[in-house]
């Protein structure tokens, strides 16, 4: 009996890092199935708050946390593991524990800069308060940037490797690297002047003469800008093509154009000035006209067919749908104008004169 009662203390001596790896991931699993619990309750309470940090940073937490908690108990378990087996592998624990701790901080920084991203677009939106969503879009990509790179140069350290040596072999490798991609970074710096001159933001309408380029900007990245055109294509535009074209912003226009040609009979030559003074009394006059920007109506050709007349105002708006129904409510008073004046729009004739017959000319 004695010697049974050794041979089970002998086993569990020998095998008590089992019972330590299986306390360590128990206690993971607790502890994650507590911290998930928690971290819901408070994301909770705290969106609905009107901060646009709080809940981030709860939001931000979650998945990284998680994997944090992993690494730290399957670090302390391989420990229990190399104490009994003293596997060379096992060395290797510690540079890897360090590089996910940093890979996790690295990592819930990011996912924070993106929801503080979000958060601060929709709070603005739902206040009706004007926001640069381009701005906003640009200061986040480069605070995570930043993030990466500093991220980047810690595990480096951690692991071994000089600053110094990387940053002067970057600064050496970085000439090979400009010119086999000249082109990635061309399109990067032209993000860039995207970002700092603005010609146009996400949201705006616009439209390049030189190439066939026509939509609205949907997003601005480092290497591409997508636009998406007027029949729903998503139309991706490398960078650097904006730095080598004109680009036309029609959606900061301060009016839109009404400038129509109108032709009358050549019967009604002597109604022509009364025709013009009222249509001008009716352009300074009409509400959705803007009286401050340049307004003529003048008799201006002989044409084949017609006298013509032409017109040239601004609208108050800029909208395409309303911009159509004011310049469709100007056209029809100035038909009814004509009309009051008995006479006619004219449309295109011709005259035959036929040799041998005394009647009057007849009109085709």
């Amino acid at each position: 009996m004695q010697d049974f009662q050794e041979v089970i203390k002998d086993y569990l001596s020998a095998n008590f890092w089992v019972a330590q790896v299986f306390v360590v991931v128990f206690l993971v699993l607790l502890l994650n199935f507590v911290q998930k619990r928690i971290l819901n309750r408070l994301h909770d309470r705290l969106s609905r708050t009107s901060k646009v940090w709080d809940d981030a940073v709860v939001d931000a937490l979650r998945r990284p946390l998680t994997l944090l908690i992993w690494i730290a108990g399957l670090a302390l378990a391989a420990k229990f593991v190399q104490q009994e087996t003293e596997a060379v592998i096992f060395q290797a624990i510690d540079p890897i524990r360090d590089v996910g701790v940093i890979a996790c901080i690295t990592w819930f920084l990011m996912r924070l800069t993106r929801r503080i991203e979000s958060n601060v677009v929709e709070k603005n939106r739902s206040i009706g308060k004007d926001l640069d969503i381009t701005t906003v879009d640009a200061i986040a990509k480069l605070v995570r940037l930043s993030f990466f790179i500093t991220a980047a140069l810690v595990i480096l350290q951690t692991l071994g490797f000089s600053i110094s040596g990387v940053l002067a072999f970057g600064g050496i490798g970085g000439i090979a690297v400009g010119f086999a991609a000249k082109d990635l970074l061309a399109n990067f710096f032209g993000g860039l002047m995207i970002y700092l001159d603005r010609p146009f933001v996400v949201g705006d309408w616009v439209r390049s003469p030189d190439r066939e380029i026509e939509g609205t900007v949907e997003e601005i990245g480092w290497r591409l800008t997508v636009i998406r055109t007027f029949d729903k294509r998503p139309l991706y535009v490398p960078n650097a093509t904006f730095a080598n074209i004109a680009v036309e912003n029609p959606s900061r226009m301060t009016n839109r154009r009404i400038y129509e040609t109108i032709g009358i009979r050549y019967e009604d030559m002597s109604k022509m000035a009364g025709i013009v003074a009222d249509v001008r009394a009716m352009l300074e006059s009409h509400a959705d006209i803007d009286p401050q920007k340049t307004l003529i109506v003048n008799f201006n050709s002989f044409a084949p067919s017609s006298l013509d007349f032409f017109v040239y105002t601004f609208t108050r708006t800029t909208d395409w749908i309303r911009f159509h129904e004011v310049k469709q409510d100007v056209l029809i008073r100035i038909s009814d104008i004509i009309q009051r004046h008995g006479a006619e729009v004219a449309f295109p004739t011709s005259t035959v004169h036929v040799r041998g017959y005394e009647h009057e000319p007849r009109e085709n």
